[in-house]
């Protein structure tokens, strides 16, 4: 997809130079040591799998293919899947003895991410390609809002043919979607009328109809037009090109799409879990695999699950006492379901308050990081609503982390659409897991690692991340803040929810609950609302095994630190901790292990301090 000229051509020449120039010259250059060997093989598989994403370039601020889309279909995974094994056979030929701890790293967690990629791309055919949390629908918007500026006019003639383009990217989408229907997999019916809406909100407004209000990428790119001193005539000339690509190429791909989605809906079942899809079981254990970088089965998890729901509901009862609650802890969920002192006002007044709050927080906490890790990012962290376009569909809260090399901040997003589902009590753990000490402050210490390879400062874990910002959502607690036991019980509502994700997920997906069943479990074992409930399921039955990741992950790390307690008693380290957790990027919980043990033993050798 990336034409000559492009950046795996100039990445081979700044290596060969680099070659050269380490010689002086000579016409005999001494061979490369084995970890430079091994450093410009990590460079090479980079850009090539840069190369396949246009989308994540944009993502990691590359511009070399911003006028194009990735390829969909089963050319690009069969010839990801050959270079993923030319790779690991490649691999072999690197001697582990003549390597330093941190290439050895590199080389082992790549092998583990090659081998884990293959797995997936074994299982391609059974990923729901398109569904209310994500897919090109979604990803095309968002790729040319968030990732696509326009500072220059090759940019804002990229972002033209982009939206041309877009015929001719959800043609491939709906032959993918064709062969995978065909192969007997459909999500269920519910999913086609969230994924048609948010289809078409994007033919909704300016230019498409007659509204006042325009289209979300009419508006983004007229705004970014804006910004820029360019003559009016010339920005008017480009406006134009751009409308005539939107009613073009852009409104008949989502046309197209939104027509096979319509007749693919008449066909889809009631069915949830992916139990039964063709080898359904078989699928769902590689995505426990997958997830939780663990060989761990459906039934251990679910009973984990029972388990932390249990303890949970227990310290959830010592807060009902504390605030002189009488009832038992149903009554209690019902109490801070529907008290409204626990809400913001339904108000633009209120969404301000609730931003507000939000920001006082997050300065709090920043002023508080240092004694949690050393390693503080540079890059800050702001606070921002949802943008309309998206917030019907989008999460509850999320993080997004700038583009590489960008002034930008990180951004702790936060869905104001329905302000009853963004109670006072958990604003505090929210932005804890998602911007400092938790998604923020993991991410960008990855991004900012020198000395290794991209393919781990950009690696995406979930085990890891999620398990460190769910354990992240806990350590304010260590330094004095959820004062208010009321916010300390947002905290356990949080946590009850990914504890009870082990329970209705393997529900869902192993012992062939419905929905109705997983959502009603929920209703009984948590305070969130009915609405958000049926939310989370409807997310955990697009997306299979993934929202284990975050009980699993945050237990590992808490095992790991319990076994650095004990092994240090009261020398134990805690920002030395962090730091070790954190300091070598995203890795799989077993190689994790490993680093932690290390640091343990250093730790041990250098003996107590006085």
């Amino acid at each position: 997809m990336i034409p000559p000229g492009s950046a795996a051509k100039r990445w081979a020449v700044i290596l060969l130079a680099c070659a050269w120039a380490g010689t002086g010259g000579a016409a005999t250059p001494a061979p490369p040591s084995e970890e430079a060997r091994l450093d410009a093989f990590f460079a090479q598989a980079w850009q090539r799998e840069l190369q396949r994403s246009p989308i994540r370039q944009s993502r990691l601020g590359l511009r070399d293919a911003q006028d194009r889309w990735d390829e969909v279909g089963d050319g690009r995974r069969e010839a990801e899947a050959a270079a993923l094994r030319r790779d690991l056979a490649a691999l072999e030929g690197f001697d582990n003895a003549k390597l330093g701890t941190q290439a050895a790293l590199s080389r082992r967690l790549y092998v583990a991410f090659a081998e884990d990629r293959l797995q997936r791309l074994r299982w391609q055919r059974h990923d729901y390609l398109l569904t209310q949390m994500g897919g090109l629908h979604s990803r095309v918007p968002d790729t040319l809002i968030s990732h696509h500026p326009v500072r220059s006019r090759a940019d804002a003639e990229a972002y033209i043919a982009r939206l041309q383009r877009v015929d001719g990217l959800m043609a491939e989408v709906v032959a993918a979607l064709q062969l995978q229907e065909a192969a007997g997999v459909r999500p269920p019916r519910f999913v086609h009328a969230l994924v048609l809406d948010a289809a078409g909100n994007q033919l909704r407004g300016r230019p498409f109809d007659d509204s006042a209000q325009d289209s979300p990428l009419y508006a983004d790119f007229s705004t970014k037009l804006e910004q820029l001193g360019w003559p009016d005539d010339e920005k008017r000339a480009l406006l134009q090109r751009a409308t005539e690509a939107l009613t073009g190429g852009f409104r008949a791909g989502y046309g197209r799409l939104i027509a096979h989605l319509e007749a693919a809906a008449e066909l889809a079942g009631e069915e949830d879990g992916v139990w039964r899809l063709p080898d359904g079981a078989e699928y769902y254990a590689s995505l426990l695999r997958h997830y939780t970088t663990l060989s761990v089965d459906a039934d251990t998890l679910h009973d984990t699950g029972l388990r932390e729901v249990a303890a949970i509901h227990a310290q959830m009862r010592a807060i009902k006492q504390a605030v002189g609650f009488e009832g038992d802890l149903q009554a209690f969920f019902a109490h801070v379901r529907t008290d409204s002192r626990f809400r913001y006002p339904d108000s633009q007044a209120g969404r301000d308050a609730y931003l507000a709050d939000a920001d006082t927080l997050l300065k709090e906490i920043l002023a508080r990081q240092d004694e949690l890790i050393t390693r503080i990012p540079a890059t800050p962290v702001v606070v921002r609503a949802v943008e309309p376009w998206r917030e019907a569909t989008a999460p509850k809260a999320f993080y997004r982390s700038p583009q590489p090399g960008s002034s930008d901040p990180g951004v702790f997003y936060i869905n104001l659409h329905d302000m009853g589902a963004a109670p006072r009590y958990q604003l505090p753990v929210q932005l804890y897991h998602e911007a400092v000490p938790g998604h923020h402050t993991e991410t960008m210490i990855a991004h900012q690692l020198e000395g290794v390879p991209a393919f781990r400062r950009y690696a995406s874990i979930a085990a890891f991340s999620e398990g460190w910002s769910l354990y992240a959502e806990a350590l304010p607690k260590e330094l004095g803040l959820y004062q208010d036991p009321y916010a300390d019980f947002g905290r356990l509502s949080l946590a009850l929810m990914r504890a009870a994700r082990l329970v209705v997920d393997t529900g869902l997906h192993a012992r062939r609950w419905s929905r109705d069943r997983a959502i009603a479990w929920l209703d009984a074992n948590t305070p969130a609302s009915h609405y958000d409930n049926r939310r989370e399921v409807e997310r955990y039955v697009v997306l299979p095994g993934q929202a284990t990741a975050y009980y699993v992950g945050m237990l590992h790390i808490q095992a790991l630190r319990e076994r650095a307690e004990r092994t240090r008693g009261a020398y134990f380290d805690l920002r030395g901790f962090h730091d070790t957790v954190l300091g070598s990027g995203p890795l799989p919980l077993p190689l994790l292990d490993q680093v932690v043990d290390a640091w343990i033993g250093q730790q041990l050798q250098q003996g107590d301090p006085e």
